[in-house]
Formats: C-alpha cells, sequence, structure tokens
C-alpha cells in the first residue's frame, strides 16, 4: 500500500480529512483450493458508478461466478454496501467491507471475482478468502489524504470585484466557478476547518452576500 499525506498531522483533530484511492488499483490474483480470486479497488463518488464498475468486470471475466463486493461513499455521512452475489450469507461482502473499515477508506469500492476451482471452501474458508483478497487489493492500491471541503457561492456587484478577489487571493480560496456581469457570482471552496472564517469575512463586506452550497 503506497500512502500520500499531503496535510499536517494535526488535522486528523479537526475531523476535516479522509483517506481515498488515488486511483484504481492493481489487479490482485489470490488461490485457495484452485478457486481463483481477482481483486480489484477502484474510487467512486456515486452508485451509478459502481454499477458501471461491476458491469465492466462482468464483461471482463465471462466465466467468473461471483462478482462480490462492497463499497463505502461519503465523508461526514457514510453510506455503504456488502454484496455476497450468491455465495454463503455474510461470507463475501462483509469480509470485503471488513478491511475497507481496517484501511479507513472511503469513496471506494471493492470487487472480489471468484472463478470455481471444484473444491468447496466451507463458510470459514470464503470469509478468510475474500477477506485476504481484499487486503491484497487496497494494499496494493496508492491511498491519499484529503481534505473535506465547504463551498460558498458569493453574490456582488461588479464594483466590489477587487474587494472579493482580494479575499479569494489572501486567504488561498478554490475558485470553483465564476460570473462576471453587473451582478458578479462566484463559487469558492476551503476545507472545512476555515469554513466558519470565511462565511465571516464575506459575510461582514458591504454588499457582498454569501451562502453556503454544502
Amino acid at each position: 500500500m503506497k500512502l500520500i499525506i499531503f496535510a499536517d498531522s494535526n488535522d486528523f483533530i479537526l475531523n476535516d480529512t479522509y483517506l481515498t484511492l488515488t486511483a484504481p488499483s492493481e489487479e490482485t490474483l489470490y488461490k485457495e483450493k484452485h478457486s481463483k480470486f481477482f481483486g480489484y479497488a477502484f474510487p467512486v463518488e456515486t452508485e451509478v458508478e459502481v454499477k458501471e464498475h461491476l458491469e465492466t468486470l462482468r464483461k471482463q471475466h465471462v466465466g467468473a461466478v461471483h462478482f462480490c463486493y462492497a463499497y463505502q461513499l461519503g465523508t461526514e455521512k457514510i453510506s455503504y454496501r456488502a454484496n455476497d452475489d450468491g455465495e454463503p450469507s455474510n461470507s463475501a461482502g462483509m469480509p470485503i467491507y471488513g478491511q475497507i473499515q481496517s484501511f479507513g477508506v472511503t469513496n471506494v469500492l471493492v470487487v472480489v471475482v471468484r472463478f470455481f476451482g471444484g473444491i468447496k471452501l466451507g463458510v470459514g474458508g470464503l470469509i478468510s478468502a475474500y477477506r485476504t483478497s481484499a487486503q491484497m487489493t487496497l494494499e496494493a492500491s496508492t491511498i491519499e489524504e484529503r481534505t473535506i471541503d465547504v463551498r460558498f457561492k458569493v453574490t456582488f456587484d461588479y464594483k466590489n470585484l477587487n474587494k472579493v478577489m482580494r479575499v479569494i487571493k489572501e486567504k488561498n480560496l478554490e475558485l470553483v466557478s465564476q460570473a462576471m456581469e453587473m451582478r458578479c457570482e462566484v463559487v469558492v471552496a476551503t476545507r472545512k476547518k476555515n469554513a466558519e472564517s470565511i462565511f465571516d469575512i464575506f459575510n461582514s463586506l458591504f454588499e457582498i452576500e454569501i451562502q453556503r452550497l454544502d
């Protein structure tokens, strides 16, 4: 597992960082009693992306008997799902999800594709195989730390443009979008720990309106 840190160590205390994958993992292979378990991990943000990755894998592995997976979405409000795809209840999906929790990652999908080797593994053997495959897959992934960001819409007259842009520059805000007309509108983003102070700064400026979007 490769871990890339882009923030200060104190950020975890402030609870505005999370871990996720930088890119899809390398394919991993775990073998147990002639059964083959191919593991994959993907960064995802929606259930639509989850379905797309599963469809791609089903086309890639036509002869596989099980496509077991688990995913977790969100940073503050968490949603997850674990799917056994025909394996005995809780023998595949939950062991995979357990590894997602163990690695502390979110916005991630882990899929383990099984080719049956002719020998039954039993529930205990399946739990071990799917857990090991998921672990190998996440260890083969590059994991990075990201900040939880908050977005604001700032609305103002064109004559106040310099005043707004000065704050954006001084506070190193991300300029997400802008529409510069007689009545201007910009969307800016800042990390969660700075959100309250950024709101107060804009809110205190004359003839400038600010609205939180997240």
